[in-house]
């Protein structure tokens, strides 16, 4: 998993890295990753390489975006595949968590940044 802090705002992207899953039994290295760092600050986690999410995914995310707003910061994912969006849309969490304003710039690779407003 890597991570770059955007240039714009204080909002740290995360990629996925190798794990094409988010699901029972692989949902804990997003908590282990995560949570320390939404504590101090924003986050975008891009779901790219997630090809899979169950249950134990969807919940490690609400529980992620809980914690992020207890913080008073934000969390939200970006780029999801076709099946992981729809999963997101049918449990009404894409309004939720789907980043709408994050766009991925070309100089620093997996990284996304939020504007402004």
């Amino acid at each position: 998993m890597t991570s770059a802090i955007c240039n714009t705002t204080k909002t740290m992207a995360i990629d996925a890295g190798d794990s094409t899953e988010l699901v029972r039994g692989h949902d804990q290295w997003l908590l282990q990753r995560i949570m320390p760092l939404v504590h101090h600050q924003s986050l975008v986690l891009d779901l790219s390489p997630i090809e899979r999410i169950d249950a134990a995914g969807i919940a490690a995310l609400v529980t992620v975006y809980a914690t992020a707003c207890q913080e008073g910061h934000n969390f939200t994912v970006c780029n999801p595949s076709r099946q992981v969006a729809r999963i997101l849309a049918l449990v009404g969490l894409d309004r939720i968590l789907l980043s709408q304003n994050a766009v991925r710039t070309s100089q620093s690779g997996p990284s996304f940044r939020r504007s402004a407003a």
